[in-house]
């Protein structure tokens, strides 16, 4: 199948990206796809990581840290910036368009044949599945889709079941409370996984804790970043683990979060392999990762900074980094554009827009975009005296860049769709 034909083929197929609607949810399709394929997710071992915020950027520690011991290592993540490919990829290398639409044609194939109709998620699930099977990958690296025990990626019985956390997250599906959500993403933690966890909350732990994993390993007293300072390009970090002590070790992405995430990162790759990491890789790993699109800057004079912080947890971290660490000399401007099931005052009221001096609202590039005028009216409900509706994401680029001065700061952010569309018009425009 031609790379053109196969992306034909994945949107004819229902999506819940595009749609926020769920059918049936369950992972009976792609068992049955993947059955007919020969189980390739059983060819070789997974790390399989939930939470609600920081599962990318996890996994992109995870894959580095595992790439410096000279493994191959295959990366599914979702979902993606730019292009589709980036959802696969060996080695941090996306999938080439040939090969994609090889590995999505024999899907197709197999739809025929069997008269399941996958999902848009589960199509490309299967895909990277056969694809990491077909390079013999030494291991894969899996990001759950949505919540864990139905989602499609839970066919796999991972070595290694990670959590980052517990906020609240695609509620209408998982139950009201955050102990709901825990029950759903729990459902990654297979009987002879090793879970670690870098949820702190004692009662949430204990979900997690009583789906019976072979051992646990724990944020607090097993391990965690006990100093997590700013530093030029990223963050230096003190990462202690269950028998090692890692001391100066520089991560190359923003945010104090990051820190975090680095921790449970470095504890679940110590968890795959049972045994301390050396220092040296651990040194190499964290100072080449990159995660475009999270916090990620892009353009200096102005600064330009894009993250697609989408929920409310989300939204206060990228606020937390953009003003603490960071701190403008000039103007703020914020271009923010978000999907529904988020309610944009609240996302607003996290990503702290009453105290930019200039809002720019925008409508995400999806069915589910919430209307830039609907944004718009949440903003100044809260506050935000400067506000601008320009449903258009290219020319709010440009209103954005045309208002700032070298000294100015513009932080596009909301929906990683907005980033993603806004990703290569500011490149373009020379930031």
């Amino acid at each position: 199948m031609r790379y053109e034909d196969a992306l034909a083929y994945i949107d004819e197929h229902a999506n819940y990206e595009k749609t926020g609607r769920l059918t049936s949810p369950s992972t009976a399709n792609i068992e049955r796809l993947l059955a007919a394929m020969g189980d390739p997710h059983l060819a070789h071992p997974v790390i399989h990581i939930t939470g609600t915020n920081g599962k990318g950027s996890t996994a992109q520690m995870i894959t580095r840290l595992l790439m410096s011991y000279g493994l191959t290592v295959g990366t599914y993540a979702s979902p993606h910036l730019e292009r589709i490919n980036e959802r696969m990829s060996r080695n941090s290398e996306p999938i080439d368009d040939t090969t994609f639409g090889e590995m999505v044609g024999a899907i197709a194939d197999l739809e025929v044949i069997s008269g399941v109709r996958p999902t848009f998620f589960e199509i490309v699930t299967a895909a990277a599945f056969r694809w990491f099977a077909d390079i013999a990958v030494d291991v894969a690296v899996i990001e759950v889709g949505m919540l864990g025990r139905w989602d499609a990626t839970n066919v796999v019985d991972a070595q290694v079941a990670v959590v980052t956390n517990v906020g609240f997250d695609h509620n209408e599906y998982a139950g009201p409370t955050l102990a709901d959500v825990a029950r759903e993403k729990a459902g990654i933690v297979k009987p002879g996984s090793t879970l670690v966890i870098g949820e702190t909350e004692p009662a949430l732990v204990e979900i997690f804790k009583a789906e019976g994993p072979l051992a646990v390993v724990e944020r607090g007293p097993h391990f965690d970043c006990t100093d997590n300072a700013l530093a030029l390009g990223g963050r230096l970090l003190t990462l202690r683990s269950q028998s090692t002590i890692y001391r100066d070790v520089f991560l190359s992405l923003h945010g104090r979060h990051q820190g975090e995430n680095a921790a449970v990162a470095l504890a679940a790759v110590e968890a795959f392999f049972d045994a301390p990491a050396p220092g040296d890789l651990v040194a190499e790993a964290f100072s080449s990762v990159s995660m475009p699109g999270r916090f990620e800057v892009i353009g200096h004079q102005p600064l330009v900074i894009l993250d697609g912080a989408h929920n409310p947890h989300g939204a206060d971290r990228c606020a937390e980094v953009f003003f603490d660490d960071f701190d403008p000399a000039g103007r703020r401007i914020l271009m923010v554009g978000c999907l529904r099931g988020r309610e944009p005052d609240t996302l607003l009221s996290a990503l702290r827009a009453d105290e930019f001096d200039l809002v720019i609202c925008t409508t995400a590039p999806s069915p589910r975009g919430v209307p830039a005028a609907e944004i718009a009216s949440a903003a100044r409900q809260i506050g935000c005296d400067d506000v601008e509706t320009i449903p258009d994401i290219a020319e709010a680029c440009r209103a954005a860049i045309r208002a700032a001065q070298p000294d100015d700061a513009v932080l596009v952010t909301g929906s990683l769709y907005v980033v993603g569309d806004a990703r290569p018009i500011l490149r373009r425009l020379g930031t």
